[in-house]
């Protein structure tokens, strides 16, 4: 027995079908939506320079801020959403300005994030701030609810995963660089740590209700990576603190800015959890497992904590990576592609310790990503 649902245009087609429910899309790939050993339909990614490499930003090569062209390896399946998303068994999340608008790119999941977007700064510049994001989630939603019958987008909708990754590029663009618009440097910002940190988790968390207002249960919440560890940071700060960083590697003035904002994200969202029991809100601790890689590299294969692979100058850091002849010759070895982000390798292990639990314990906090989709 079989059910057979068209839509757009007669171009996509769904089917009950005993293996479950599958879809045709419009151009002829197969979608589960709801695969028979996992309850999950769908990834949707809302973020900034950590989850996107600029394919999702317009104008990106005009706009950057962080001098890398190339930010992610050149490919944003080296990103930690895109790990994840293979092991839940989905395809990679469209970026949201390559998708065509047909019901069926709609449904195999999109990214609506933007490198260089900001919980603070308006869409002015060319990006996706996080409320466009989330007004783009929310026009989303009434299209799907055109589409499909209500208890079929209800059931899609509460078994799509959505995955929110902000703070990253307010605290380099904003709170960090000397260069930012703010004007503002390390020691002289507008905002105390605390204040700073405050007003991301408000909006941040503002957030999270809003998708919970949408019917969406189950959220991953992704931190802060040590931004003090950055070959950027290292390369800022080597004038100010060169004893102490050359003994430490990592630049703690600036990771403590980051842990208060960490710490305080999962604090909210541990309440949310008691407050919306039908909900699975997760936070992905980012931070802990680099720093644990930085702190035992040998153990896990790496020769460089402190460089990066793409990049010029002190560090690889006074420069970013302008083009993948730049880069160098082993990626596997260094801890960090270029100025903020980590190489493949890295997120290859954060994403294996987020879903299982293994080689790091407790960076998906209070479940196992893989265990969100039981």
């Amino acid at each position: 027995m079989r059910e057979v649902l068209v839509l757009d245009n007669g171009v996509f087609f769904c089917f009950f079908m005993v293996m479950g429910f599958l879809c045709i899309g419009s151009h002829g790939q197969r979608i589960p939506l709801f695969p028979a050993r996992r309850n999950v339909s769908a990834l949707y990614v809302l973020g900034d320079s950590s989850v996107d490499c600029g394919t999702n930003t317009l104008f990106y090569s005009r706009l950057h801020r962080n001098l890398s062209l190339i930010p992610c390896n050149g490919a944003d399946g080296n990103l930690l959403p895109h790990l994840l998303a293979e092991k839940m068994g989905l395809p990679y999340a469209l970026s949201f300005y390559t998708q065509n608008g047909s019901i069926g790119d709609l449904m195999t999941g999109l990214n609506f994030g933007s490198a260089q977007a900001t919980i603070m700064n308006p869409s002015s510049q060319g990006y996706q701030s996080l409320n466009q994001q989330l007004r783009q989630v929310f026009e989303m939603m009434e299209l799907l609810q055109l589409q499909l019958s209500p208890n079929m987008a209800l059931r899609f909708v509460r078994s799509s995963v959505y995955y929110l990754s902000f703070g990253k590029d307010d605290y380099i663009n904003f709170y960090l660089s000397s260069n930012s618009n703010s004007g503002s440097s390390v020691g002289a910002p507008k905002y105390s740590n605390h204040e700073f940190a405050h007003i991301l988790v408000s909006e941040m968390i503002n957030v999270v209700r809003s998708l919970h207002d949408m019917k969406i249960r189950k959220i991953i919440c992704q931190g802060i990576l040590p931004l003090g560890c950055t070959p950027r940071m290292a390369f800022e700060s080597f004038d100010f603190e060169a004893s102490q960083h050359r003994r430490r590697g990592c630049w703690e003035k600036v990771n403590r800015m980051v842990l208060e904002f960490n710490i305080m994200l999962e604090e909210k969202i541990i309440e949310l959890n008691e407050e919306m029991p039908d909900a699975h809100i997760l936070f992905f601790d980012v931070y802990q497992g680099i720093k644990e890689i930085i702190a035992k590299p040998e153990r896990y294969g790496f020769d460089d904590v402190k460089s990066a692979c793409c990049g010029l100058g002190l560090y690889g850091a006074s420069i970013g990576c302008l083009s993948l002849e730049m880069a160098c010759n082993n990626t596997r070895s260094h801890v960090w592609w270029d100025l903020y982000n980590p190489t493949k390798a890295v997120n290859s292990l954060l994403a294996d310790s987020a879903w299982s639990g293994h080689p790091f314990s407790g960076l998906s906090r209070p479940m196992n990503i893989q265990d969100l989709l039981l």
